[in-house]
């Protein structure tokens, strides 16, 4: 039977301690088996990244999730200064650049806006999805495989309850995928992974 895969949550996020939302997500999850849980923002307040650190990390690790709000249609500044530092030509791509082939990329993310925001009748006229394609490209230019992302919706109009349901579904997705319940090739089409959760759940 293969092995459990080896999370690594990459954690970006400025004001975290003003997000109720995410403080659930991240409470789900700490301490969670085969998790290693990497705040950014806590390790690099000067954005000062090390890049060689940063890269065992990786090498550790089989699935790696960005966990991070939704910042004007893309990552908070620290993630980004995380990906043009760390996944350097040579080592995560280029004739070369083999370090992460074969692992799995997934996007986490939080936005205040609701699901109906997000597609050509709403007001931010596309998906989330598509908002997301840099990140997939990086992926696959990593030859990684990229997921759906797991996505929290309306998260200003959250009531504690709900936030820990999302809490709940974050740590339900994280192990599905680290015990292998959830089958990249099956879920590679989904609009999110959210969508793949329900069977989970009657488990």
């Amino acid at each position: 039977m293969p092995a459990p895969l080896r999370t690594l949550v990459l954690f970006a996020h400025p004001g975290y301690h003003r997000s109720r939302v995410n403080r659930a997500l991240v409470e789900a999850v700490r301490g969670m088996e085969g998790l290693t849980f990497h705040d950014l923002y806590e390790a690099y307040p000067d954005f000062d990244v090390e890049v060689k650190r940063e890269q065992e990390l990786l090498l550790a690790h089989d699935l790696v999730v960005f966990h991070h709000p939704f910042y004007w249609y893309s990552t908070p500044p620290l993630l980004k200064q995380w990906e043009d530092l760390v996944l350097e030509h040579g080592w995560a791509y280029g004739r070369e650049g083999t370090a992460l082939a074969g692992k799995l990329l997934l996007s986490a993310i939080t936005t205040g806006g609701r699901e109906s925001a997000y597609g050509p009748e709403g007001p931010n006229r596309h998906t989330m999805r598509q908002f997301l394609v840099p990140i997939e490209q990086t992926a696959r230019l990593c030859r990684m495989t990229w997921l759906p992302p797991f996505v929290v919706h309306g998260t200003h109009a959250m009531t504690p309850e709900e936030a820990r349901r999302a809490g709940a579904d974050y740590r339900l997705a994280l192990e599905a995928l680290r015990d292998r319940r959830l089958d990249p090739a099956a879920i590679a089409d989904l609009p999110t992974l959210n969508a793949a959760l329900a069977p989970l759940r009657a488990d």
